[in-house]
């Protein structure tokens, strides 16, 4: 659309003012004039009425002008982010419903910055519309004449385009996007890592959508790109639509399990690699659904952790654990605590409220977190451990061996435990390159004087290696599955009753050495 010429424009002060003085001067010039005719006659009555008509036009002639470029220069700034100055949500839906009128296909890509709330939290909000704005000058340049791009809101933008094959000249576009934010972006002196998530949809003239949907679709493929990785493109499916639905199912029947009390907790021990007795238990969530049907954890977890139901089920977790634990002595527990719960900024509360109320001794609990948890948001993982720590409470590093641990890693975050994954084991067990890559990490745990606990035993071979290798305690189905709360009462209650027995009759035996 061509700019319009920047014409004389008042302040709404001015607008107001203006025309009544210019008026007011004119009837005070006419009734001058008349008042004084009687007098001295300098005008005949008509010119008179000709000049105040015309000064009369005049006025209504500025203020039309003047009016009609504010109202143009409103709509302008109602489709326009102030912050990036691309157009926004309602431009976009203008541009699509308009596109939509002829028959070639329209395209959509929403795209979504990977990370930006991190970059928020660690630099602030000055730097993070910095980036805003330098994100939103990358994609001008890359959409070119090709595309219009928006910003919608957040770290959200948009593109759209119409034409014959609209749709494989959008997605090329968004492949060089995320080619050009796979390097850092220099933002206020820095270098900030951020990248993109994309998802497109399209709009033919078989099958008209209107804006609003096509913006849905795109929403939805968005959504898989970041479940599939990040960094990458997803065009729209039906299939996604299905199975959002399901999972939207399975969080319904997850919030009405939980207020049924369908989900329970199950205990799997772990043992002093020494001697074989149970030094700790591990925390296990099952679910038992109404209508019988078994669900597992990797299933309904990550649509918790998606939902934000994750923690109130945490919790649940964490205080059901507490109190069972209660009976077990001098027994650890171990909790596991999700990605979504370490960045939420009432966990610390929520555990100290638990720990206060049950009297449980913050020494014997121990929370297991992955490596994933650290990685997605260091700064709050950092922030909020050193909070938990202030408690008494364990931090152990879950699954070791699976992801991106370093060594200034685990230096960065001291944790007191390190737990071996159980495809570590395994492959430990088959090759040397990975039975070097264990003993390698159990002596780096050692140098950092944290503990280390082998999972997922399940043969003597494999108790052997790790005992061997020098690990604390082992965890696996060869000593013990997971188990309900009352079988472990039974274990260590057996446990006990060995262990006096074996003390009473270490006793007899030095008391008949002494006689």
């Amino acid at each position: 659309m061509p700019e319009l010429s920047k014409p004389w424009r008042l302040t709404p002060t001015g607008l107001v003012t203006m025309p009544l003085a210019i008026l007011s001067f004119v009837f005070a010039l006419i009734l001058m004039v008349v008042i004084a005719s009687d007098q001295v006659e300098l005008l005949s009555p008509a010119p008179l009425l000709i000049a105040g008509a015309l000064m009369y036009a005049a006025t209504v002639f500025l203020l039309a002008r003047t009016g009609y470029a504010n109202v143009r220069e409103l709509e302008s700034l109602g489709s326009t982010d102030s912050l990036s100055l691309l157009p926004n949500r309602r431009a976009l839906h203008a541009d699509v419903e308009r596109l939509s009128h002829g028959d070639e296909e329209v395209a959509i890509a929403l795209i979504d910055l990977d990370s930006f709330k991190q970059v928020n939290d660690h630099y602030g909000h000055a730097v993070g519309d910095l980036l805003i704005k330098r994100c939103g000058e990358l994609l001008r340049e890359t959409c070119g004449d090709e595309a219009r791009c928006y910003r919608l809101g957040g770290d959200e933008f948009a593109a759209v385009m119409g034409g014959p094959v609209a749709g494989t000249i959008l997605e090329g576009i968004c492949r060089t996007l995320i080619e050009n934010l796979a390097v850092p972006v220099e933002v206020a002196n820095r270098s900030i890592m951020v990248g993109a998530s994309i998802g497109l949809a399209r709009s033919t003239a078989d099958q008209r959508l209107p804006s609003t949907e096509m913006l849905r679709r795109s929403d939805v493929a968005m959504y898989m790109s970041k479940r599939g990785g990040k960094m990458r493109c997803t065009w729209f499916n039906e299939n996604f639509d299905r199975r959002r639905e399901a999972v939207r199912e399975l969080d319904d029947e997850m919030r009405a399990g939980l207020d049924n009390g369908e989900f329970e907790l199950a205990y799997q021990p772990l043992v002093d690699a020494s001697n074989g007795s149970i030094v700790a238990v591990e925390s296990l969530l099952r679910w038992n659904r109404a209508d019988g049907r078994r669900i597992g954890p990797n299933v309904f977890i990550p649509v918790a952790e998606d939902s934000g139901l994750i923690n109130a089920i945490g919790l649940w977790v964490l205080r059901q654990s507490v109190a069972d634990a209660l009976r077990w002595d001098d027994i650890s527990l171990s909790v596991n605590i999700s990605a979504a719960q370490l960045r939420n900024p009432e966990f610390p509360v929520q555990l100290g409220e638990v720990l206060e109320q049950t009297g449980f001794p913050p020494h014997r609990l121990e929370l297991e977190i992955t490596e994933t948890c650290l990685v997605l948001d260091p700064v709050v993982a950092e922030r909020t451990l050193d909070l938990i720590r202030g408690f008494g409470v364990n931090i152990a590093l879950d699954d070791f061996g699976t992801g991106y641990a370093s060594i200034g890693f685990l230096r960065q975050f001291r944790f007191e435990k390190l737990k071996l994954d159980r495809s570590l084991i395994e492959r430990a067990g088959e090759d040397d390159g990975s039975r070097a890559m264990m003993l390698s990490s159990i002596a780096m745990a050692r140098a950092l004087d944290m503990g280390v606990t082998a999972e997922g035993v399940e043969t003597h071979e494999q108790a052997d290696m790790v005992r061997t290798a020098g690990c604390d305690q082992i965890q696996g189905w060869l000593f013990y599955k997971a188990l309900p709360s009352d079988e472990i009462d039974r274990l260590i209650a057996l446990q006990k009753h060995e262990a006096r027995e074996q003390g009473d009759g270490w006793a007899k035996s030095r008391n008949g050495k002494a006689a």
